[in-house]
């Protein structure tokens, strides 16, 4: 599934600090000068500032991804593939992967690993480093902590100090490919539960740091092998002959034939309506959905759709 393209994703939002946040740099500096604990910091639109790593920002949308399916679901069982959701990271070695097709490897993961990968299977999901809109609006601050000795009561180490970012905007693009409309909507679900609070980034979440808040600019799903049928009103696959309405969501085994979505273990039917009409994409060649920001037919209304499928899905293995 990874040598074509069948639908892509591209999810643009900006993550805002809701107090401090700190992502440290992998190795101590050694200006005296500066705190024991810095913010990463990259070159970025000719200079140098801090950002927001995407592989962070991968692991912890991937944590918290593996929290919720383990919540309605467990951790991997090979004797019931039925219910395999989210792998154990410390017990499973993927033993039972070994010498197996590509279409079994993936049809024998777990939901989460279909999505971020494992050792045998690539990621689907890439999430760009987040770099700070407009520079000036940073806000950097120094603080000061110790880490207390669980048993006496006394500091253990420190004090030390820290560099924490207060206020700001960070841009990134979460990008999701070949995927299913239940996949899609765990997405939704996860920058939700980002958004309200429930988990955080970076460096002592514990303390409280580490929360934002999202807000989504734009997310546009495409179907690259596709065009559009304005006279019908229709979505048409260039090659094969699959058809369907211009204003559904389409997941990636809708493009697939019957046997070829049993082998990977894609839905299909895997379609949901929304409020959205589709539209050439550039070069006249491709089909486009776009939602524009957080209003009622924006982004959030396309994760709406999405989770409807992921519900579906939840009741199906229920049942």
């Amino acid at each position: 599934m990874h040598k074509r393209f069948v639908n892509h994703c591209t999810i643009d939002l900006t993550l805002i600090p809701d107090g401090p946040i700190l992502i440290k740099s992998g190795k101590e500096g050694a200006d005296p000068t500066k705190p024991d604990m810095e913010f990463v910091e990259t070159y970025h639109a000719g200079g140098k500032s801090i950002y927001l790593p995407g592989s962070s920002l991968k692991g912890a949308i991937r944590a918290h991804a593996e929290r919720v399916v383990r919540t309605v679901g467990k951790d991997s069982n090979p004797d019931r593939l039925d219910i395999l959701w989210a792998n154990d990271p410390l017990n499973d070695k993927y033993d039972y992967l070994q010498k197996e097709s590509s279409s079994d490897i993936y049809k024998l993961s777990s939901f989460t690993d279909r999505i971020f990968g494992n050792t045998s299977i690539a990621s689907r999901l890439r999430i760009q480093d987040a770099h700070p809109i407009d520079k000036k609006q940073l806000k950097i601050q120094e603080r000061n902590g110790v880490a207390i000795d669980r048993v006496f009561g006394s500091v253990a180490v420190g004090p030390f100090n820290y560099q924490v970012c207060t206020a700001g905007e960070f841009r990134t693009k979460i990008h999701l490919k070949n995927f299913s409309l239940a996949q899609l909507g765990l997405i939704g679900l996860v920058l939700r539960d980002l958004n309200d609070g429930w988990f955080g980034i970076g460096f002592a979440k514990s303390r409280g740091l580490g929360t934002v808040t999202v807000k989504y600019n734009e997310a546009v799903v495409q179907y690259p092998g596709c065009q559009l049928d304005k006279d019908n009103r229709q979505i048409q696959q260039i090659v094969k002959s699959g058809r369907w309405g211009h204003t559904l969501l389409l997941g990636a085994g809708e493009f697939l034939d019957a046997e070829e979505a049993a082998n990977y273990g894609f839905p299909k039917p895997d379609n949901q309506p929304t409020p959205i009409a589709a539209e050439p994409m550039d070069l006249d060649f491709g089909v486009q959905l776009k939602w524009q920001g957080d209003g009622e037919t924006g982004v959030p209304n396309l994760f709406q759709c999405a989770v409807r499928a992921w519900s579906k899905l939840l009741t199906g293995a229920a049942a």
